[in-house]
């Protein structure tokens, strides 16, 4: 099988629907799979399923793991990444439109280059303006404070640093990491460095693992040849400094901080 596709679904029954259907429709020129990981959700997902893709469980393309627990995000994905049965791994969001030919051109591009473990996406808004994804990796003093609220402005030069904006958006090269949302990887490499840290609940999981690519000897590479459509709307950031900081996400993302710095404190 060329390539499993894990979709984590958390309270997001509909968007895990409609992107279950946006990928059969795509018809795509090789054996896939699809694996469904439902972390606790309690949303009625699983008889949506049972509904609307028998004819897919029915022929194991698409397959349905249940978590009794939200464990976060990582250790969701490594369940799929555990029952995946192809050579390549899809990480996706629910809340991603794969347009056309970008999974074909993300899977051709890991065939041509064999030092290259892991590829990315363009990411776009609904409106096919870019998103940023591709990263450099953090200084500890670029806290999440300064990336999630307007105190950004203070760090501006940093910033753009991080988010890469002084590289072109439309010509592939390597980037240290890349947001989660849309990632694919080689499942031996994935194998090598043991999946996700679970220790990470949620945020720096995409980080941690790139950063581990890179130290095993691979490389991390943006594709904007292929195009997917993000709806990722971010609350923070839009002038309630106080909500931004105190919010529940936030402080999730700051322990994130934390133990990926104290993680990676030698290196």
């Amino acid at each position: 099988m060329q390539l499993s596709i894990i979709i984590v679904n958390y309270k997001t029954a509909n968007l895990t629907k409609q992107c279950i259907k946006n990928i059969v429709n795509l018809s795509l020129p090789f054996l896939y799979e699809i694996i469904v990981v439902d972390s606790a959700s309690g949303d009625g997902l699983i008889e949506v399923l049972k509904k609307k893709f028998q004819d897919l469980i029915s022929g194991r393309v698409l397959k349905i793991i249940i978590s009794q627990k939200n464990r976060g995000m990582g250790a969701a994905n490594n369940l799929g990444i555990k029952m995946a049965q192809g050579k390549y791994i899809m990480i996706l969001n629910p809340d991603v439109v794969v347009l056309e030919n970008s999974l074909e051109n993300l899977v051709d591009f890991l065939e041509k280059n064999s030092q290259v473990s892991c590829v990315a996406p363009k990411l776009l808004y609904p409106n096919r303006t870019y998103q940023h994804s591709r990263y450099r990796f953090p200084s500890f003093f670029l806290l999440p404070a300064f990336i999630r609220t307007g105190l950004g402005r203070l760090q501006k030069n940093v910033l753009d640093n991080y988010f890469m904006n002084n590289v072109p958006k439309d010509e592939a090269h390597k980037i240290d990491w890349a947001r989660g949302s849309a990632l694919l990887f080689r499942k031996e490499d994935l194998n090598q460095v043991k999946g996700f840290d679970e220790r990470f609940f949620m945020y720096l999981e995409d980080t941690d693992i790139c950063r581990r690519i890179w130290q095993a000897g691979k490389e991390i590479w943006y594709l904007p040849q292929s195009q997917m459509i993000h709806y990722y709307a971010r609350e923070s950031g839009r002038g309630l400094w106080m909500k931004d900081l105190l919010g529940k996400m936030a402080w999730i993302h700051i322990v994130s901080w934390f133990k990926y710095f104290w993680k990676w404190r030698h290196a």
